[in-house]
């Protein structure tokens, strides 16, 4: 596809999501690659214009650099941050009690602690990126390993072989101390992703380095 014809479908895509203000993002293409730049009002918008991006045909990589402005208000001060980040993950119950810590510094809040799952870690940044004065999140929650080298690849493999939208003959996998490397090549930015949650579908896993590239 044509940079300029998929910078267009982006632009319009943007413009069809009702939950952001597209009026201040800019979009360059070069080589199916994006960038987006510009600002909005709040993190959660930034979020959602970054996963907007990501579901449009042709897309092979995204870099993001829209700045957060908290337009109209003064921000909110970093201890109520701070509060209501820490009651949001305490009320999640996907979230384990007493395992994640918060911290609050300009509006930029830091998740440490240790999980048994990705989608646990996942869950904690989910409950506080919507949550106002916040500018930015940093997910630095560890998953700890708990289950064997073996057990993980087949796991991974397994799951990607059930998702019907990847090719799971296309894509390899390998594991090491908990890091999980995926290669191959898809055709689409959703095949890549359902891979990707197919890696981070076992316990134990730390990290995915996705290499697969998308003809």
């Amino acid at each position: 596809m044509m940079d300029l014809t998929l910078r267009q479908n982006i632009l319009d895509e943007l413009e069809f999501e009702p939950s952001i203000d597209a009026a201040h993002i800019g979009v360059a293409v070069d080589g199916g690659i994006v960038t987006l730049t510009g600002h909005v009002s709040s993190f959660w918008e930034k979020t959602a214009a970054e996963n907007v991006v990501k579901r449009v045909k042709g897309v092979k990589g995204l870099a993001e650099e829209i700045e957060v402005r908290l337009v109209g208000q003064k921000g909110t001060a970093d201890d109520e941050i701070a509060k209501r980040a820490v009651d949001a993950v305490t009320w999640n119950v996907s979230i384990p009690r007493d395992k994640v810590q918060v911290k609050v510094r300009d509006g930029w809040i830091t998740l440490t602690g240790k999980l048994e799952w990705q989608y646990q870690k996942n869950a904690a940044a989910d409950a506080v990126r919507g949550l106002a004065g916040v500018v930015g999140v940093a997910n630095q929650i560890e998953i700890s390993p708990r289950a064997s080298v073996p057990d993980i690849k087949k796991r991974i493999e397994n799951a990607l072989k059930r998702d019907a939208e990847t090719e799971a003959q296309a894509i390899r996998v390998n594991v090491l101390d908990g890091k999980v490397t995926l290669d191959g090549k898809v055709r689409a930015w959703s095949e890549r992703q359902a891979a990707e949650r197919a890696a981070w579908s076992s316990p134990g896993v730390r990290t995915v380095d996705d290499r697969i590239s998308i003809i």
